[in-house]
């Protein structure tokens, strides 16, 4: 476990494999509330040693998938904890039928934890439904596969040459360019990354490669540039 700032910290996961063959690294959030509840986003697979970390915190009490795609640690963690709720995004239910949800975001929806994290369901893309995240007490923005940040250090040269042709290789890493090329609204799109950029912030989270302490809305600004300056 990684503090990242005034009651928020980060715990890797085990890699996982995209389509079965390209290796992603996996990071989720933990978030203590001033209720003194926690607050899990995009859980990755549960340990004993992971467990007992996050127990430390306090009692969970909510799961947040933040897009149809990270579902791994949801019914582990629901198992392990059967009071939490189950917050998800809004496509999430259609993909994972199977998993109970006692919630799905939207920007309209009311959470327990709205006077500390603010959301932002993205609009007009095609296939992600991602929801983003803003941690007001330590100034962090939480995202998970809109932004991608990939270790080159030590991957096949063949997956490094992946990810930098999608563009998400490194530290300068940003946006996948399969995101960029399938959005179905870019009007709506471009209203949610407004929203994003208006929001104070100074870290940014994501759950795949380098994250951000510090400076981060210029980087942020930077890999949203392809949107914002048309």
């Amino acid at each position: 476990m990684q503090s990242f700032g005034e009651n928020i910290w980060t715990i890797d996961g085990d890699d996982v494999r995209m389509f079965k063959l390209l290796p992603f690294t996996t990071r989720m959030t933990v978030v203590r509330l001033q209720s003194g509840a926690v607050w899990i986003l995009s859980p990755v697979q549960p340990s004993p040693e992971r467990q007992r970390a996050v127990d430390r915190l306090g009692p969970v009490e909510h799961l947040v998938a933040p897009n149809k795609i990270h579902s791994l640690g949801i019914k582990p963690w629901k198992a392990l904890y059967p009071s939490a709720r189950v917050w998800t995004s809004p496509a999430f239910s259609q993909r994972h039928p199977d998993i109970a949800v006692d919630a799905a975001l939207s920007n309209d929806v009311e959470t327990p934890w709205s006077g500390e994290i603010d959301h932002c369901v993205i609009a007009g893309h095609a296939v992600l439904d991602e929801v983003a995240f803003l941690h007001r007490p330590s100034g962090t923005l939480i995202l998970t596969d809109l932004i991608q940040k990939h270790e080159a250090a030590g991957a096949p040269l063949v997956w490094r040459g992946v990810k930098q042709l999608v563009g998400v290789l490194g530290r300068e890493g940003g946006v996948p360019r399969d995101i960029r090329l399938s959005i179905r609204d870019r009007a709506a799109m471009r209203r949610s990354i407004d929203t994003i950029l208006s929001w104070d912030f100074d870290n940014l989270i994501i759950a795949h490669g380098h994250c951000v302490k510090g400076g981060a809305r210029e980087d942020v600004g930077r890999a949203f540039n392809w949107i914002t300056s048309v």
